[in-house]
């Protein structure tokens, strides 16, 4: 059943865009102080400025008649590419990356003579990118030494190269995207079409698609017409803050229940903090009211091109507060005349709509904000003004999912593509804290995804996996997680079970929420008590010492996986097409587990492939790189009828707690490592 449902959302467009945006905006909002410092200096100091100084602006000749260069052009030309370059390569591969992708783009940016921040977009990643994957070429293999001269010799030289593709290759074909964009702008304008541009921006940003849109292509655009025009109406197609203004206004007067109470703080925050993703959740609730945003935005916009007026950098946020300050001094009236019209546009709108519409706000607005929270793919960080704080149970199914808890939360269940891995060792440390805090009676379990049914309270799966899971759990409430030994969202999921399980939110456990899993309670594993327990079920065998590695050999995460099974293979537990299934594993969903561990194991078809349970342990001093993540411990896992879940817990909780994990690293034999595992559970 569960298999059916996979293939489109994980494929979903709107998903991919998300990310895009999501990417692109990761490499311009770090920098957005340094273009609201462009803009303040472009605002105060041009010849049409506040204060206008040759010097600094950049007009006018000094006294030996040469043209002053001033601080505006240097900065929009080299100054801002550079930081998006260095932020783009950083986010791929770190500083090394950061470096390789700013030499890239200094190659873009002689070369195209123009603004170069769609060029930077393309170089800064792809230098981190691709000096990543030079680095693993010869990981493991410099002689000692020589590691300082490969490093540098091999990033200056791929620099270099990097910044003559991004002069001869790159450049061409992002200026002529450019003008062919700046083309396309200018026929709306002229036209009278760019009011139109919010029947897609509008929807966009409730559906968090925005960032691609304003980071990949408006900004960019924007930023060369305020250079060459000095403003720019593309800076507010997208960060006017009327539409949602005049939403959050009709609710004031017109809606009911938790929505109206919420409306006025909604509305300041999003005004003034300029959060916009505040008013998402009222238009979910109501999904006619997209209506409304649009023809506030139509409105601003037509606004903007009749006045003539524009900012002269991008408002972020996008507060009114922001927006005043990037307004071109010719601009205010006309900018402050398309915010006050917007407003009123989308607040008559919206208030024809809930007049003649019945719906009940107050039940749906969790709900939607939740959903909200679904779409965006984390947290939001305003989201406990909509629900209040006596809704946070109902709120907290916005972490990755749309359920609503019904009463206490008895049945959680981790679930991984095969169940017997990732979900064992996450189910393990979750069980331990939620223990700890005094709760034993909550079950928590692991499944695959394959296996669940819509009978939990909570389900926890990897971020790649939620989606794979809502459809057959979609009365629970759904967490995603990233990392399986330390998640913050294990103090998320505790606190909800402490608010849904007890009078007034308290426990008297309440006092050792937070305590290390080592130190809670004993793990309900199967096996119970450690290797003592392992040896009265007959499963002592399932971690032997030949299947203990102190120091592998792999440079390469498929390197590793291959060791880990080759020793399954060895014990006779697994054939060779359960190897083949543990890199199957990997590429859908990776089993880096947190605290440098990893834990490749097989598919849930590749079950029929395991003869016996066993698990591989090999240790990496050096450790290896798994997907972005060093990793020092590979645990190959294969099982059989939940034989090797007590293996799995003892493994967490050496991996849930610093000192174990030191100890482990300092272990200078076999028989260390396997009285470590041993004695946790004890």
């Amino acid at each position: 059943m569960a298999t059916e449902t996979v293939a489109k959302p994980r494929t979903s467009a709107r998903v991919h865009v998300q990310k895009f945006g999501t990417f692109l905006s990761g490499m311009i909002m770090p920098n957005i102080g340094a273009f609201i410092a462009w803009g303040l200096i472009t605002a105060l100091f041009i010849e049409k400025g506040w204060l206008p100084v040759p010097e600094l602006g950049g007009f006018g000749t000094n006294a030996a008649g040469v043209k002053n260069l001033g601080l505006v052009d240097p900065m929009i030309k080299y100054l801002l590419p550079l930081l998006i370059g260095y932020t783009g390569g950083k986010n791929v591969y770190d500083v090394r990356g950061g470096v390789v992708g700013a030499i890239g783009t200094m190659g873009v940016i002689v070369g195209a003579g123009i603004p170069m921040f769609i060029g930077a977009m393309i170089m800064g990643p792809l230098g981190g990118w691709t000096m990543k994957k030079i680095d693993m070429l010869w990981d493991g293999k410099i002689r000692p030494g020589f590691e300082m001269l490969v490093n540098n010799f091999s990033a200056g030289i791929w620099g270099a190269l990097l910044a003559m593709l991004g002069f001869f290759g790159i450049s061409p074909l992002v200026t002529a995207f450019s003008t062919a964009a700046g083309n396309v702008v200018q026929f709306l304008v002229n036209n009278g079409l760019l009011p139109l541009t919010s029947i897609f921006i509008e929807p966009a940003k409730v559906l968090f698609l925005n960032n691609a849109i304003n980071h990949g292509v408006l900004t960019p655009l924007g930023v060369q017409q305020s250079l060459d025009q000095g403003k720019s109406i593309l800076f507010l197609l997208e960060a006017n803050p009327g539409p949602g203004l005049g939403i959050l206004l009709a609710y004031m007067f017109f809606g009911r229940g938790a929505a109206k109470a919420s409306a006025p703080g909604a509305a300041i925050i999003h005004f003034l903090g300029g959060i916009h993703e505040i008013y998402f959740p009222y238009v979910l609730m109501r999904p006619l009211l997209i209506l409304a945003a649009i023809a506030g935005g139509m409105t601003g916009i037509a606004t903007l091109a009749v006045t003539g007026a524009g900012l002269v950098a991008p408002a972020a946020p996008g507060s009114i507060l922001a927006v005043l300050a990037q307004t071109s001094r010719d601009s205010y009236l006309g900018v402050i005349l398309s915010v006050l019209l917007a407003t009123t546009a989308s607040f008559l709108v919206a208030s024809v709509i809930m007049k003649t519409t019945k719906h009940s706000d107050e039940a749906d607005l969790g709900d939607a904000t939740a959903r909200m929270e679904a779409m965006k793919g984390k947290k939001s960080s305003v989201s406990s003004t909509l629900t209040g704080a006596g809704a946070s149970a109902g709120a907290a199914s916005g972490r990755g999912g749309v359920g609503v808890l019904a009463g206490p939360v008895r049945n959680i269940v981790f679930a991984c593509d095969a169940g017997m891995g990732s979900s064992a060792m996450g189910a393990s440390v979750l069980r331990n804290k939620i223990k700890a805090a005094g709760f034993p009676d909550v079950k928590v379990t692991n499944a695959s995804i394959a296996n669940l049914s819509d009978t939990y309270d909570v389900v926890v799966t990897h971020q790649d996996l939620t989606e794979r899971a809502k459809p057959a759990t979609s009365s629970a409430v759904h967490y995603s997680v990233d990392n399986f030994m330390s998640s913050p969202r294990y103090e998320e999921i505790v606190d909800l079970v402490r608010e849904s399980n007890t009078e007034g939110g308290t426990s008297d456990a309440g006092t050792t929420h937070g305590a290390h899993a080592a130190d809670a309670p004993v793990d309900a594993a199967p096996a119970g008590a450690g290797a003592a327990a392992a040896s009265a079920n007959g499963s002592s065998d399932i971690l032997a010492r030949e299947s203990v590695v102190m120091r592998g050999s792999a440079t390469t995460r498929d390197a590793a996986i291959d060791e880990a099974g080759r020793l399954l293979l060895a014990r006779g537990a697994v054939d060779e097409g359960y190897i083949a299934a543990m890199h199957e594993r990997e590429e859908s969903v990776s089993t880096y587990m947190g605290s440098f561990l990893a834990i490749p194991h097989g598919t849930n078809a590749a079950k029929d492939h395991i003869r016996k349970s066993a698990v591989s342990v090999i240790r990496y001093p050096d450790g290896i790189d798994w997907n972005g993540k060093q990793v020092k411990f590979v645990v190959g896992v294969a099982g059989i009828n939940n034989e090797h879940l007590h293996i799995l817990s003892s493994i967490a909780k050496v991996f849930t707690n610093k000192e174990q994990v030191a100890r482990l690293e300092a272990a200078t034999s076999e028989d260390e490592v396997l009285e470590l595992f041993g004695k946790v559970n004890a």
